[in-house]
């Protein structure tokens, strides 16, 4: 749904980003991720036809971004990092605004409306002029800005920045409820919005791709050793002693009520861990391969371990 191809971008000397490649695939939501002046908004601009790219090529739906604009944009809903919000106009004024400029057929305009005010949850402010209501509306009524044209792509660039907690977890579940129903790709520094929110990543530094794919393929892809994370209905040091025991078998700990059991890459011991298991009447609740976290795999991405192109 959306290819990137060295896509590179120039101000004068300064290269905002440098020879970008990613694909994200449709009905998935992508995080868009990395450090401040890493080169996100620039790329987002580019990808919603509101910056020209000094090289490469970028497709959105199978159209064209630099060739055929138009199209793109009709098919693409962006929610910026600043709202563009008029605060002297209502709501429901506003989004008719809003579908007016975006072309929407006189007769279809209400309906729109009334469809973006019921998705976002808006009914209860409608009427209310938008300075008087509080961010996380606000907040809303930028989302149903870029929906109201009904678009397969959406690209947020920090859509719960600036909310309180509670607020956060209702656009965040908003965000959620369009999962493979349209494309996304969302920008945020909320590490553990990802984890929540997105199926894969693409991680930028310094305008370059550090990172992109799914996140299980990433955290697999850069973790030292395998293993499993083993939840068994018995437990204790004994326990733990006959996993240890196996051959290859690097380490085991407790860890979040349950065995993290690590070898060296290169090796499988999934059939040997469940046979002791069923041998050892143990009690096989949960098994689990290891994974980095969310903030692991973005720092050691970062620093530089582990490129993927």
């Amino acid at each position: 749904m959306i290819e990137v191809e060295h896509l590179t971008k120039k101000y004068g000397d300064l290269v905002a980003i440098r020879d970008l490649t990613f694909k994200v695939e449709k009905g998935k939501i992508w995080g868009f991720l990395g450090p401040n002046a890493a080169g996100k908004t620039t790329t987002m601009r580019i990808l919603t036809g509101y910056l020209p790219a000094t090289d490469g090529r970028a497709r959105v739906g199978g159209f064209d971004v630099f060739d055929e604009t138009d199209k793109v944009k009709r098919i693409i809903g962006y929610l910026p990092e600043v709202v563009p919000l008029y605060p002297e106009m209502t709501v429901q004024g506003y989004l008719k605004f809003v579908a007016e400029i975006k072309k929407i057929p006189s007769p279809e305009i209400k309906k729109a409306v009334d469809r973006v005010i019921d998705r976002v949850g808006l009914s209860p402010v409608r009427t209310r002029l938008i300075k008087n209501i509080s961010r996380g509306y606000r907040q809303r009524v930028g989302l149903a800005q870029a929906l109201i044209h009904d678009p397969e792509v959406l690209i947020l660039d920090e859509p719960t920045i600036g909310l309180d907690p509670a607020q956060i977890i209702e656009i965040r579940q908003l965000i959620r409820s369009f999962k493979g129903e349209r494309t996304i790709i969302l920008s945020t520094h909320i590490l553990a919005e990802v984890t929540q929110t997105c199926d894969g990543v693409v991680i930028i530094n310094e305008g370059q791709l550090m990172a992109s794919g799914s996140l299980d393929e990433l955290t697999a892809s850069l973790l030292d050793k395998d293993g499993v994370w083993l939840k068994l209905r018995q437990a204790g040091t004994e326990v733990a002693t006959l996993f240890q025991n196996l051959p290859h078998v690097s380490s085991v700990a407790v860890e979040n009520g349950g065995l993290r059991i690590e070898w060296p890459k290169g090796h499988d011991l999934r059939d040997e861990i469940t046979r002791l298991v069923v041998e050892k009447n143990l009690g096989l609740e949960e098994m689990r391969p290891l994974a980095m976290n969310i903030e692991d795999l973005y720092l050691k991405v970062i620093s530089g371990g582990g490129i993927r192109k």
